[in-house]
This record gives structure tokens, C-alpha cells and sequence, in this order.
């Protein structure tokens, strides 16, 4: 009995040290709020050992269709700063940020980009998924670190240094996207995906692609819609159809069934993957992505 209690006390002791420690070791960090997992990357590689960041869309998540909880509202509340994506993606983020009754700064990633526009069901709106070229992505960084600079002056070196490091790794990265994409003929460049989540990509590197659904993963595809596609599969010998990480497979699948178009694999849209997933960062959502496309469109 003597020694149960003993052992209690001792692991009561070392959960307190490790509070106690978590607390030290988040002492003087600023905490930031991201809307999903692509955002909270960009600002992790920013804001380093500055920072503790809570994502409210997760890996795998969808941001058009996300049900916000009661502990979102908690978050934003502690934040000091809020970090979104703009261009009418987090269609729920302003009711959210009000009824939590957070004051904190909003840095809106995106601001700067010309954005596209696209058709939903016959109305034009905005293409929110700007991160897909990777031009757009350095102009995250660089409105993340001015945010970053602004609520914590005293580590404007750090940041500074932590976003030009992380932006030589996105140049890098552009080049070994472009280099992929040269071994692809330009007349296999056609995609068949579940989404317009590409539109971006798209536009930078020389593909055509082609979605049943609209920008949003709201949309339903119609009938006629699917039929459409079907039929340009067909006709234009589209090479492949592409899964995406966020949306049911089961459309693309019977596309792919009733088109004789083969599934080239899943590319990562609007999340990253779980942290031992193929696409946990931002680096490597895009790798991923042009390894699938270069493997099914070459072959």
C-alpha cells in the first residue's frame, strides 16, 4: 500500500513538472490561430520558437464545408493573432471570430494576390485555393511574416530570417515542379479532379483541369454535368481522373468506370495529411502532387 501511494505521489509530482514545463517552454510565444492545415504550416516555418499555432480544419479537412465547435471559439479567444485565407473560403470564419468575442488582429494570407475568378453553377465568384501556385504561396509568407512583425516586434530579425530561409526552400521548390512538369507532354496536361481546387495550378504550370463540382466542395454535380465530362473523356482521350484528399471518391470512380479513364491517385486540395501521411507540409503537399501527376500522365 505504502509503495502504491508512493507511486502515486511520484507521478503525480511528474505530471506536474511537465505542465509546469510546457508552460515555461510556451512562456512569451505568441499564439495564432490558422483556419486550416496548409496556413498552419506557413506560419510554423515563420514563426519558429515565436509561436504556437492551433489549426481549427485539420488534416484531411474540408475548410468550404467545416462545422465550427464550441472549443474554436476558445481558441480564438486566447489568440493573438487569426490567420485565414481570404477570398471567401472560410465562408464561417467572420461569425465565428464575432461570436467568440476575440479582438485579436486578423492577418488575411492571401491579400495582394490577384485572384481568379471561376463559375459555380452558373454565378462567377472568386477561386479561393490561391496556395496552389507556389508565386502565391511566397506572398503568403511574406503577409504572415509582416503579421508576425507587427503583434511581436522584438523578434522581427527572427521572423525575417525564419520567412527569406523558408522562401529559398519555395523557390527551390518551384524549380524541381517546373522540371517535373517538362517531362510531360503538353497535349497530356488535361485533368479530370472532383473539385476546382486547381485553377491555380493550373494557370502556372500549364494544365487543363476539369471538375464535376464547382469551386466549393458544396456544389453538387448535376447529372448533365457528369455526363459532360464523361463525354470529353472521351472524345479528347483525357489520360487520367484524379482522387482528391478532401472529397468523396465515389463520384470520380464511376466518372473513371463509365469513361474508360484510369484513377492516377490522390492529390492533396485544400489539407495536408496527418503528420505521417504522404503530404504532412506545404513542401511536400506539392512534391506529392507533381510525383502523381508526372507518373500518371507520362506513362
Amino acid at each position: 500500500m505504502v509503495k502504491l501511494v508512493g507511486l502515486a505521489i511520484f507521478l503525480a509530482c511528474a505530471l506536474t513538472a511537465n505542465a509546469s514545463q510546457a508552460a515555461a517552454d510556451n512562456a512569451g510565444k505568441i499564439p495564432v490561430v490558422a483556419t486550416f492545415s496548409i496556413l498552419a504550416d506557413f506560419v510554423s516555418n515563420v514563426g519558429g520558437d515565436g509561436v504556437t499555432v492551433a489549426e481549427l480544419v485539420g488534416p484531411n479537412g474540408d475548410a468550404h464545408v467545416y462545422q465550427p465547435k464550441p472549443a474554436d471559439a476558445k481558441a480564438l479567444r486566447e489568440a493573438r493573432i487569426i490567420l485565414v485565407n481570404g477570398l471567401g473560403l472560410e465562408g464561417w470564419i467572420d461569425r465565428l471570430i464575432k461570436a467568440s468575442g476575440s479582438k485579436a488582429p486578423v492577418i488575411i494570407a492571401s491579400k495582394g494576390i490577384t485572384p481568379q475568378q471561376m463559375e459555380e453553377n452558373g454565378h462567377v465568384g472568386l477561386d479561393p485555393h490561391a496556395w496552389q501556385s507556389i508565386t502565391n504561396a511566397i506572398t503568403y509568407v511574406t503577409n504572415i511574416r509582416d503579421g508576425l512583425i507587427a503583434a511581436d516586434l522584438g523578434r522581427q530579425d527572427y521572423y525575417r530570417a525564419n520567412a527569406a530561409a523558408y522562401i529559398d526552400k519555395l523557390h527551390a521548390l518551384e524549380k524541381q515542379v517546373s522540371d517535373k512538369i517538362t517531362q510531360i507532354p503538353p497535349e497530356r496536361r488535361r485533368i479530370i479532379t472532383t473539385h476546382d481546387a486547381f485553377g491555380y495550378f493550373g494557370r502556372a504550370y500549364g494544365f487543363s483541369f476539369i471538375a464535376p463540382v464547382g469551386v466549393s466542395t458544396e456544389a453538387e454535380a448535376s447529372a448533365r454535368d457528369v455526363a459532360r465530362i464523361i463525354n470529353q473523356i472521351k472524345t479528347t482521350k483525357v489520360p487520367a481522373v484524379f482522387l482528391e484528399n478532401v472529397t468523396d471518391p465515389r463520384l470520380l470512380k464511376r466518372i473513371a468506370d463509365e469513361s474508360g479513364a484510369k484513377i492516377g491517385g490522390t492529390l492533396y486540395s485544400d489539407a495536408l495529411s496527418p503528420p505521417d501521411g504522404e503530404a504532412p507540409t506545404y513542401i511536400e503537399m506539392m512534391r506529392h502532387n507533381i510525383d502523381v501527376l508526372t507518373v500518371a500522365l507520362t506513362q
